[in-house]
């Protein structure tokens, strides 16, 4: 077997690899603390995935596409676009769902958000599956540029996913799913990471010209998630003995992924 074949045996591999375990360590890690009702972890980890999101997208993804040859005008042309194109698909609830749940601290009448997720756990599913799917092209797209980008990239995905799989786990059970249904229907609609993946592989194996473009529109997503939902949800807990914690979660994120850069080209 010739070395680009192994080559793209090796990058199939990684690519199903990591958008399996991305999907697993998510829900399982969300199902933990759901069911344990760790609240307080959950708000580290957003702290935690802003540093991630924002360092994987301006110290890594961007930097890689721009450096790709790709036009300039065009590569923040497709910036633009998505994250106009993530607003749209925000005031559609397609990327972002309601995260209320009984005892959360906001003001509703008792049994609101039961009542409410009665309605919305299916759909809740099914914008799941939508972006787990979108997850498994990034993370092809990025192990297609450059393995080290898609490790990172995984990372980052799971420490987004982690904080919103645990706000749909809390409100599925407050809809009536048992424990067990809930996290084997979550589990079913993380594993449309690999179904993407599998699709961003062939798709973009054979268009390599584009892999600077979703990178670019990866980094848009994070980017918007970041600034637009996780950054809100710190502010208000504004108090200087919430904002510290916050402040050194976000700068290990940042921590996190210049390490992890740092030991690839260590070794490549």
């Amino acid at each position: 077997m010739c070395d680009a074949e192994l080559k793209i045996n090796s990058t199939l591999s990684y690519i199903l690899l990591a958008t399996t375990l991305a999907g697993v360590i998510s829900i399982s890690a969300a199902a933990f603390f759901s069911y344990s009702l760790l609240s307080k972890l959950v708000e580290r980890m957003v702290s935690l995935s802003v540093g991630i999101m924002l360092s994987t997208s301006l110290l890594h993804a961007l930097p890689e596409a721009f450096e790709s040859g790709a036009s300039v005008h065009a590569l923040f042309a497709t910036l633009l676009a998505g994250l106009l194109g993530f607003f749209l698909l925000e005031k559609f609830a397609i990327l972002r769902h309601s995260h209320h749940y009984e005892g959360d601290g906001h003001e509703h009448e008792h049994g609101h958000d039961a009542h409410e997720a009665g309605h919305a756990g299916w759909m809740i599913l099914v914008g799941d599956s939508l972006h787990n799917f979108t997850d498994g092209i990034l993370i092809a797209a990025a192990f297609l540029a450059d393995p080290k980008l898609g490790l990172i990239t995984a990372i980052a995905i799971i420490a987004h996913e982690i904080p919103q799989e645990i706000g749909d786990f809390i409100v599925l059970l407050n809809a009536g799913f048992s424990k067990l249904r809930a996290y084997i229907y979550n589990l079913i609609c993380s594993l449309m990471a690999v179904v993407g993946g599998l699709v961003g592989y062939f798709a973009l194996g054979s268009g390599m010209q584009w892999i600077p473009y979703v990178l670019v529109l990866a980094s848009s997503g994070f980017i918007y998630i970041a600034v637009s939902d996780l950054m809100p949800q710190m502010q208000r807990r504004a108090t200087l003995r919430e904002s510290v914690p916050q402040f050194i979660l976000i700068a290990c994120g940042v921590g996190i992924v210049l390490l992890l850069t740092h030991q690839f080209h260590l070794h490549s």
